[in-house]
Order: C-alpha cells, then sequence, then structure tokens
C-alpha cells in the first residue's frame, strides 16, 4: 500500500493535471459536453500507454544509449525540481510545452487527446524519468503490479480532472488554480530533490566506498 501510495502521489505531483485545467478549458471551449467527455477519455488512456511504455521499455533505450540509471536519475530531479519550481513561483510556462502553432493546429483538429494534452503537457520527461528510474527498484512480480495499479489510478485521475475541467475552472477560479499548484509545486520540488540526493549518494557509495 505504501508503494501505491508513493508512486500514485509522484505521478500526480509531476504530471498536476489540475494544472493542465486552464489549458483543457481552452481548447475545448468550442465542444458539448459529450465531446468533452470523449477527449478526456482518450487523453488518460494515452497517457497510461505512454507511462506503461516508458515504466516497462525506458531502462532499455537507456542502455542502447549508453545512460546510467544514476545519471537519468539526476536529470530527471533536475527537471522535476524546475518544474516544482516554476510551479510554486507562479513562472509555470502555461502552455506546458505548445508552442503557439501547436496551440493553433490542436484547437483546428477534432481530436486533441494524444497531443498537445497527453503529450507533452502531461507525460513528459519528468514523469517518463521518475517511472525509468522507479522500475530499475522494483523489478518483482507484486511491485510491478502495484506500479502499474498506480499509473492506471492516475490515468483514472486525468480523466476526472479533465472531464471536471470546466467546472473546476469556474469553481476555484485562476487564483484557486494556482493556489493549488504551488502547493503541488513544493511536493515536486521535494521528489526532485530527493531524487538527485539519492543518486549522488549512490555514486558516492559504489565508487568512493570500496
Amino acid at each position: 500500500m505504501e508503494l501505491f501510495i508513493y508512486l500514485f502521489a509522484a505521478l500526480f505531483s509531476v504530471i498536476n493535471p489540475i494544472g493542465t485545467v486552464p489549458i483543457f478549458v481552452g481548447l475545448t471551449m468550442d465542444d458539448d459536453k459529450k465531446e468533452r467527455s470523449r477527449i478526456s477519455l482518450w487523453t488518460a488512456i494515452n497517457v497510461f500507454i505512454i507511462l506503461i511504455i516508458s515504466f516497462f521499455f525506458g531502462e532499455y533505450v537507456l542502455s542502447f544509449f549508453g545512460i546510467s540509471i544514476e545519471a537519468l536519475r539526476i536529470a530527471g530531479g533536475i527537471i522535476i525540481a524546475t518544474s516544482g519550481f516554476s510551479l510554486l513561483t507562479g513562472n509555470f510556462n502555461k502552455k506546458r510545452g505548445v508552442n503557439k502553432k501547436v496551440e493553433n493546429d490542436a484547437q483546428r483538429r477534432n481530436d486533441i487527446a494524444l497531443t498537445p494534452l497527453a503529450i507533452p503537457m502531461l507525460a513528459g520527461p519528468g514523469s517518463i524519468s521518475l517511472l525509468i528510474a522507479f522500475y530499475h527498484e522494483h523489478q518483482n512480480t507484486s511491485d510491478i503490479i502495484i506500479s502499474i495499479l498506480a499509473i492506471l489510478a492516475v490515468a483514472i485521475a486525468i480523466f476526472v480532472t479533465l472531464r471536471s475541467a470546466h467546472f473546476l475552472a469556474k469553481l476555484l477560479g485562476a487564483s484557486g488554480i494556482v493556489a493549488i499548484s504551488r502547493i503541488v509545486g513544493f511536493i515536486v520540488i521535494a521528489i526532485g530533490v530527493q531524487y538527485i540526493i539519492s543518486s549522488i549518494i549512490t555514486i558516492v557509495e559504489t565508487n568512493f566506498m570500496k
């Protein structure tokens, strides 16, 4: 249960679907309720697929390019901490990796569930690197099952959040969303710093304490 809660909280904080609410509202402003539900569902499904692929096959990609898991953890920690700092200070890029050309293209297309919503806005480098590092440390069957359930729970949370995006935007308002994002930002910074510290300790123990 602790493993489930840890991975769910870490992924949810890094992905931060609540921070995507204003973008989702803007991109689906002209859609009806049924279409918004469909986009929400397929966005969650796409995120789930991307995260599962990252979880199981990300480490092999690293091996192919000769990247150590500790290098990934430090790089991921920096990305995660930087994103969290931006959330905390209110300077987070509202486009979340989406430039004006992509945004305009998304508004012209009917299906925005895969891009830009699922990637890069939700399943970004922070969540992908987090999962790759997590898989490296939890490879027994029970841990893998729990991890899959945690990823599924995050996908469900994304669906519920996006499905309620227009309601949340009205209920919380801009200031409410900013407040929640800043709280999440603090948690994200802590996760990123912990990844960096753990990696440095492992490197020191492996290379200098033999």
